[in-house]
């Protein structure tokens, strides 16, 4: 596949589909809300029912705010499934259509179609390990 003629060595470019950053990380928990209440105490985090959000700018782009949602989930929650393991990751990218059709011709399981949300695109996918992976695309 061509790589997009938009890009010259001082900037990258925003349509080649690929990985940007993590935009979360997912964990089991046997007890979520006291997890959640142990991280707020002891290390500070501000959370919510879903967790905490950790923000940072992108060094290319300063005004671009970043997000990385950490949580944990009830052990066993079927959000994680097809994988049996006990995290998922969270990918920010880019392109995230053409993304899904590179992974498709690359023989990657995609899990799901592409779901559109007000706070951006996602699709799941399992990874070479049997790992769920999310993958996010801001708006």
């Amino acid at each position: 596949m061509n790589e997009p003629q938009n890009e010259t060595p001082n900037q990258p470019s925003t349509t080649t589909p690929k990985v940007t950053g993590i935009g979360g990380i997912f964990f089991f928990s046997d007890n979520p809300q006291e997890t959640r209440e142990w991280y707020a105490k002891n290390l500070g985090l501000e959370v919510n029912d879903w967790g905490s959000t950790f923000e940072s700018r992108n060094v290319e782009r300063p005004d671009e705010v970043n997000s990385l949602q950490w949580s944990p989930f009830k052990t066993g929650s079927d959000y994680f499934a097809p994988s049996t393991k006990g995290f998922m990751i969270n990918y920010r990218v880019q392109n995230i259509e053409r993304l899904v059709e590179q992974l498709k011709a690359n023989g990657v399981m995609v899990l799901d179609k592409i779901a559109s949300y007000d706070y951006g695109k996602f699709v799941h996918i399992m990874d070479a390990d049997g790992n769920k992976l999310e993958l996010w695309e801001p708006v």
